[in-house]
């Protein structure tokens, strides 16, 4: 018995497949299109392996048991990751829409689905692009005989090194005081620093030149971003295993032994690179890929920003792309101001814990199951049939149908119950602690539940609350057209 919830009127609001087909023949020439399907895998290596492969997937694996990690991350890559991937590709090329057409036309009540999406996409890049601001920072200072992390200051009496900096090491007191400036109490903001200020500014503008053209120019933008990253870490391989001790390091990696914290690549990576010859070059190379992964990333989430915003109509239909995606990256740019303040890292993981972890897995449950159970997954199959010549095989159909939804469903429970039940603790660097230079946890200030319910409630909260509009402005309709009717009927009954 196949289980398949109730969807009148989906044949009216897709195109058949012979439709397809004639609609590629007219619209050739007029659609943006990849130069190539170079580009185009370029572009989706760019936006899956990003930032956080360097920056936050090694400092959670060594958290959650070092190498043995890997195990359950690889289950999950497989049996979740993946199938989730190619579900999202398949549907979007057969629907031929952007992610609010394309879940409106499946469903009327799944635009929440769209919107979730989007809320996701643009909280994940308002400090995304942070990141790769002080990623310009490091990279600016890296042109340098003396690499300016790899010994502490010298104190204002010309004594000794700055106690704070000999207290710790050279490459914490560079990332928490000179690149910073950070605040002992996220309540505490510190201001703004200037020269975070500037690298902030200068990412947003090379992100908008970068994607002002749509794929026209991110296309040609990908042959360095998506592929001079593995250039690099590659060399960096090659090199850490001629050096001495590196058996060490491979064993190490296996074996949980603390965590480096989000400030992963700034502290360790950086003090690594002080111990090699001739380290400001490894230093510009390690910091050039980082950017690259970052940039080839955020290309994605600025589109998965842009193209709702251009669906909902936000701006009037006169305006040019350059001004609705100059305006989208402005708005971002000014926004992203509280990350680069001297609480801006607390506030950095803050977002980074709660808004991409709760409703990314509402919204990948909500897509697997409406593809599945509300489009219906013999359609799916057939389309997929359709675009590549050939069904899914058994893998495909047991993954969608049961298991990558039960395995998110039950994450979701699990992972709700947890950061409920739990006390949460943020980490701060406090010179003036007793455990200093060790990072000493401290509860959040009660109102900052209702930051996190913005960030984790609002777009999950999103998905049923559109469905609500649409069934209010649907009943409204009706109740026009019935009244409209029985007006109607009166009339010609007292005419005759």
């Amino acid at each position: 018995m196949k289980l398949q919830f109730p969807n009148p009127g989906l044949e009216d609001r897709i195109l058949s497949h012979e439709q397809l087909e004639r609609l590629d023949k007219e619209q050739a020439g007029d659609r943006p299109k990849w130069d190539n399907k170079a580009q185009y895998m370029l572009t989706c290596v760019g936006f899956c392996v990003g930032l956080g492969n360097v920056w936050r997937f090694p400092y959670l694996c060594q958290s959650h048991g070092g190498g043995a990690f890997m195990i359950p991350f690889l289950i999950l890559l497989v049996l979740e990751g993946i199938p989730l991937l190619h579900l999202e590709f398949a549907i979007g090329q057969r629907l031929r829409r952007a992610s609010l057409g394309m879940w409106g036309a499946i469903n009327p009540y799944l635009t929440g689905i769209g919107i979730a999406s989007m809320g996701v996409s643009l909280t994940i890049s308002l400090y995304y692009n942070t990141i790769i601001g002080w990623i310009l920072w490091y990279l600016f200072n890296s042109f340098q005989d003396n690499l300016p992390w790899s010994q502490c200051p010298i104190n204002s009496n010309l004594t000794g090194p700055v106690s704070e900096c000999e207290r710790s090491s050279s490459v914490d007191y560079f990332w928490y005081r000179q690149t910073l400036n950070i605040t002992p109490h996220i309540e505490e903001d510190g201001g703004l620093q200037w020269w975070l200020l500037l690298c902030h500014i200068c990412a947003w503008t090379v992100l908008y030149l970068c994607i002002i053209r749509g794929i026209e120019t991110t296309g040609k933008a990908v042959y360095v971003t998506s592929t001079l990253p593995y250039v690099v870490l590659t060399i960096f391989l090659i090199r850490g295993l001629t050096l001495k001790g590196s058996l060490d390091g491979i064993k190490f990696l296996f074996t949980p032994d603390g965590v480096e914290g989000t400030g992963l690549a700034f502290i360790v990576f950086t003090e690594a690179i002080t111990k090699m010859p001739i380290s400001p070059l490894w230093s510009i190379l390690f910091f050039i890929m980082l950017f690259c992964l970052g940039l080839s990333s955020m290309f994605g989430n600025i589109e998965g920003v842009l193209v709702p915003i251009q669906d909902l109509k936000i701006f009037p239909k006169t305006w040019p792309k350059e001004a609705v995606t100059g305006v989208t990256c402005l708005f971002c740019c000014l926004v992203g101001l509280i990350f680069i303040q001297g609480s801006g890292n607390y506030w950095l993981s803050l977002f980074d814990t709660y808004g991409g972890s709760i409703p990314l897995l509402v919204v990948g449950f909500c897509e697997m199951f409406s593809i599945v159970y509300i489009y219906g997954i013999d359609r799916f199959n057939d389309d997929i049939k359709f675009m590549i010549g050939h069904k899914p095989n058994f893998f495909w159909q047991i993954s969608w149908r049961f298991i990558s939804p039960v395995i998110m469903f039950l994450i979701l429970v699990f992972y709700f119950v947890t950061k409920v039940s739990e006390k949460l603790l943020y980490k701060t660097w406090d010179p003036e602690s007793d455990k200093f230079p060790t990072l000493v946890e401290k509860t959040y200030p009660s109102w900052i539940y209702a930051i996190i319910f913005i960030l984790a409630g609002i777009p999950c909260l999103g998905i049923p609350f559109a469905a609500v509009v649409k069934y209010c402005k649907t009943r409204k309709q009706e109740k026009l057209y019935v009244s409209s009717v029985s007006l109607n009927s009166t009339a010609t009954m007292s005419e005759k």
